[in-house]
Order: structure tokens, then C-alpha cells, then sequence
């Protein structure tokens, strides 16, 4: 029996109840990976309420092929969205489906901890997997590590040099205050986002990322560590692979 379980065999059951509350608030603040999951993912249309405004800065960091950024517009007609995606496959698809929206401005980068180049580990998948189209959606700067056996109808069967850039670079490059929505999927390199961009992600209002509490790439922190990175921020939502982010130095 724990520490809690020895209290509580002591008191009234009247004040059981309240304790556990109390115990599991503490946890939460130890291991926040504890933390209760929302079933789902982000509501985009709750996401409108939490932004209060139809033109905010949306930073989107592994864009794909824009069918989030689509969704986005929709939602904010009069949005500003900076996408960021290296996979040149999935960064032709984003162009052929937004390439001519002045709303959107795509950076054929991946925001890394260093400016510079990295090796980029392109995702793929077996022909009786059954997808439609190269799997361009696992690529990560990160080397796979347990990707290959959480997920085995995910390849990796080529790597390529790819530009990078740190987010705080293009964030003072554009000079940009506020930025109202950070969308993250790295798959794996949330800590080279976050090393590289502590400025812009101080000037961040919420930050939605992927998040893995097994080491999928190599070196990809869990969401504990994560959250250590970013005392700034508060927790909002925890789903399954994703969490939202409020900064509580920002309204």
C-alpha cells in the first residue's frame, strides 16, 4: 500500500475522496504523462474560441501537404500561416494545392536546433501496406529507432541533406511579435524545435504538438521532458500522441 492508501485507511470516508483529487493534482504536476487523455485529437473549431480571431499568425511546422493548412483557412479566412515542410514529395503536393493562396507562404526547411543542412530520414512504406501514395508522412531529421517496430509497414529506405533553419532565425528574419498557433509534427525532434526556438515560442500563445513517450527517434524526449523545456506553458489538452500548450505569460 502507498503513502496515500496508508492515510487513507484512517479517515472518514467523507474526506477519501477529496485526498485522491489532491493526490492525483500532485501527480500530475510530477508526471504530467500521467495526466487524463482526451479522447481525439484538437477540435480546430475549439480552436477558434481559444484564438479569439479570425486573422492569427499560424506557424506550421511539418506542413505536409496542406490538408491541415486547408482546414485552418476554412476556419480563418483571414489567417497568415508560415508552413514548414522538407520532404520535397509532400512539399510538391502542398504547392499544388496551395502554392497560389497569398495567405500561405511555404519554407522547403526543417526547423532544427542549428541553421544549417541535416540528413533527412524519408518515410515509405511496403507495396502490400495498401497506401495510395508514397508515404511521405514519417520523415523526421531524427534517425527511426523504435518507429521501425511500433510501426513495421513504415520504411525508411532513403536519406537526403535537407536545409535547416531554427525557428528563433525566421521568427526575428520576419519580425514577427506575436505568433497566435504554433501546429508541430516532427516526429521525433520536438527538442530541436524547442532548443531553436525558445524566443519565438516565448512569443507563442498556444503550441500544439506530436508527443511520444517511447523513444520512436533517436534521441525524441518524452512529454515530461518536453513540458520541462517549457515552464512557460501549461497544459490544456493531452491526447493520445498530441498535446496543446498554453503560454500563461500571454493572453
Amino acid at each position: 500500500m502507498g503513502p496515500v492508501g496508508k492515510i487513507k485507511q484512517w479517515l472518514p470516508v467523507s474526506l477519501r475522496r477529496p485526498l485522491k483529487q489532491v493526490a492525483l493534482r500532485l501527480i500530475s504536476v510530477v508526471r504530467p504523462e500521467l495526466t487524463p487523455v482526451t479522447p481525439g485529437t484538437l477540435d480546430l473549431d475549439e480552436l477558434v474560441l481559444l484564438l479569439g480571431k479570425d486573422d492569427p499568425v499560424i506557424v506550421e511546422i511539418g506542413c505536409n501537404n496542406g490538408s491541415h493548412t486547408v482546414q485552418f483557412l476554412e476556419r480563418f479566412p483571414r489567417a497568415r500561416i508560415y508552413g514548414f515542410e522538407p520532404d520535397p514529395r509532400a512539399a510538391a503536393d502542398f504547392k499544388k494545392r496551395l502554392g497560389h493562396d497569398p495567405r500561405v507562404r511555404l519554407y522547403e526547411v526543417a526547423i532544427a536546433a542549428q541553421d544549417g543542412e541535416a540528413d533527412f530520414f524519408m518515410s515509405d512504406t511496403h507495396p502490400e501496406a495498401g497506401i495510395p501514395r508514397s508515404w511521405y508522412d514519417s520523415g523526421s531529421i531524427r534517425r527511426p529507432k523504435k518507429h521501425l517496430e511500433v510501426f513495421p509497414w513504415v520504411t525508411f529506405p532513403r536519406t537526403i541533406r535537407v536545409p535547416t533553419c531554427r525557428l528563433d532565425t525566421w521568427y526575428q528574419q520576419n519580425g514577427i511579435e506575436t505568433i497566435d498557433f504554433i501546429w508541430a509534427d516532427v516526429q521525433g525532434a520536438e527538442v530541436d524545435l524547442i532548443q531553436g526556438g525558445l524566443q519565438a515560442l516565448a512569443n507563442t500563445r498556444y503550441f500544439y504538438t506530436e508527443y511520444a513517450n517511447t523513444e520512436l527517434y533517436e534521441g525524441q524526449i518524452n512529454l515530461a521532458q518536453l513540458l520541462r523545456l517549457l515552464p512557460d506553458f501549461q497544459l490544456v489538452y493531452r491526447f493520445r500522441g498530441d498535446v496543446l500548450l498554453k503560454n500563461k505569460r500571454l493572453q
